[in-house]
């Protein structure tokens, strides 16, 4: 796949963020395992990451309690390294914001979810950037799983 590394995310970055980041909140993880979210967090876990569900209906889980909002999960469990966001790219917007203001360092986009203006702006804000990606496939890429 070609993809813009400025825009997306160089290796560097995705490195940085899979290795050495420790709570990851993700956005739109609830408690179906059918869906990615549900894969990708177990991952995490595995991988040693903290993960913090942050769903409206604010389920636990696998064992982490859940939030229903961004601002509430840094409330509840201080500071955040990485936002990874299983949402509609519409939404995107917004919860970059959100990483901005409670004081994320990365916001990571999965796979499909794009929107450079957010992207943009939180690059503008200091946060690294991953968009149009899966850790959980760049970690198999990187022959970690």
């Amino acid at each position: 796949m070609s993809r813009d590394p400025d825009r997306y995310g160089d290796e560097t970055t995705i490195d940085r963020l899979l290795g050495s980041t420790e709570v990851w909140a993700v956005v739109g993880l609830g408690p179906n395992a059918e869906r990615s979210a549900y894969g990708v967090a177990r991952v995490l876990q595995a991988k040693g990451k903290r993960i913090v569900p942050v769903h409206p209906r604010a389920a636990t889980v696998h064992g982490e309690q859940g939030y229903a909002t961004l601002a509430d999960a840094v409330f509840a469990v201080g500071s955040i390294d990485v936002v990874d966001m299983f949402v509609n790219s519409r939404r995107v917007g917004d919860l970059v914001d959100q990483a901005i203001a409670v004081g994320a360092r990365a916001v990571w986009l999965q796979v499909g979810v794009v929107d450079e203006a957010a992207a943009a702006r939180a690059r503008a804000a200091g946060l690294d950037v991953v968009m149009d990606a899966c850790p959980k496939m760049e970690l198999a890429r990187r022959g970690q799983l």
